[in-house]
């Protein structure tokens, strides 16, 4: 089963779930204590909200266990000792390297944001073996969040014993981002990601839209994300050959490449093949090969625009700005939990797939041709 969410962000939240979160937050606060809550028609008059999306957002807390309808009395907070508290494991492996916490604080952003605003507990673990199960089941988490390791086959290897081991405690798994490594790989488990498809088209035709004509990608990694990405720019970039597009340049780095080499192997192909725009898997590439070309004296962007991903912060703060596909933390946090949910409630069914529109963010490191 697969799920294409429609464009959203935490601003466009439907009114009942944005009004609920407000509620929750009272409520743990101990505004009422174990106290009526106010009626439907006072919370609307209050939030200046229809009585319709009032009586919705109670609903919800009441499934949340924050509140208990009395019949002929209203809605009562319960008290904080009986409300149930969803725990969750959550377990990443982000690629290690000199960005690595920030990558990874990108991905834990959302899942604080939902724990935040729902109630939801997640136990972290830091690293995917068979003690951390143990650490999860004695937490009494009803399931994990995982992000695999892309690094290579022996973190592949891992990542299975680790699986494993979570089938054999009978705890249910949701993948985050991407599925296990290796080309072709079916897909096991229930996973939540980035739609890193249209990522890829998106970023592809902001270059083209500018004027690039010469558009490479970089990728690194036998994964779906990559793979995916892969796949929207090269359909851009087909399409866009009628009008004058260079032929398709997919670059990866060679296994074994040095730390901090692979920068200069990148700018030499690029150079060598006359790029005028270039799409990175991730920001910390772009901005390392932003200032490879810059030291060569080639021109960001006008001679070379570039394109990240992730938005990190290092995009952010990099003096030059760069150009980046974020990527929909909290999103991904509560589709996570939706499909935990879901395969708690019914173990048997297939793995389901839900792909999460990101945002092009604009800054310094495109420009027109």
């Amino acid at each position: 089963m697969t799920l294409t969410n429609t464009p959203t962000d935490d601003a466009s939240d439907p009114k009942y779930l944005t009004l609920s979160h407000q509620l929750a937050a009272r409520i743990r606060a101990g505004e009422w204590q174990r106290g009526r809550l106010p009626t439907v028609r006072e919370i609307a008059d209050e939030y200046g909200t229809s009585s319709f999306t009032a009586s919705r957002a109670l609903g919800v807390l009441q499934k949340q266990g924050l509140v208990e309808t009395r019949e002929r009395s209203g809605c009562y907070a319960r008290p904080p000792a009986a409300a149930t508290v969803e725990t969750w494991g959550l377990v990443l492996r982000v690629t290690p390297g000199p960005w690595r916490e920030a990558s990874e604080a990108a991905s834990r952003v959302g899942f604080e944001r939902v724990a935040a605003e729902d109630g939801v507990r997640f136990v972290r673990a830091p690293t995917a073996a068979a003690e951390v199960v143990e650490t999860l089941v004695e937490a009494k988490a009803g399931g994990v969040a995982f992000l695999p390791s892309r690094v290579s086959d022996v973190t592949m290897r891992e990542d299975e014993a680790f699986l494993a081991a979570c089938r054999a405690a009978g705890l249910p798994v949701v993948l985050l981002d991407r599925n296990l490594r290796g080309v072709g790989r079916p897909l096991e488990y229930d996973l939540v990601a980035s739609d890193h498809v249209e990522g890829g088209r998106r970023c592809t035709r902001h270059l083209l839209d500018l004027g690039r004509r010469a558009v490479a990608c970089v990728v690194a990694s036998p994964t779906t994300s990559h793979a995916d990405r892969e796949a929207g720019y090269l359909a851009e970039v087909q399409a866009a050959r009628a009008a004058g597009a260079a032929e398709p340049l997919v670059l990866a780095v060679p296994p074994g490449t040095p730390p901090g080499e692979e920068y200069g192997w990148l700018a030499d192909r690029l150079l060598e093949k006359g790029a005028d725009g270039v799409l990175c898997y991730q920001d910390y590439i772009a901005v390392g090969l932003i200032l490879e070309l810059l030291r060569r004296g080639v021109r960001v962007p006008r001679d070379v625009a570039v394109v990240g991903c992730d938005d990190l912060p290092i995009g952010s703060t990099f003096s030059l700005g760069v150009t980046t596909y974020a990527y929909p933390a909290a999103e991904i946090a509560r589709w996570a939990v939706r499909l935990l949910r879901a395969r708690v409630a019914h173990p048997a069914g297939p793995p389901a797939k839900v792909h999460l529109p990101g945002r092009l963010v604009v800054r310094n490191s495109t420009a027109p041709a």
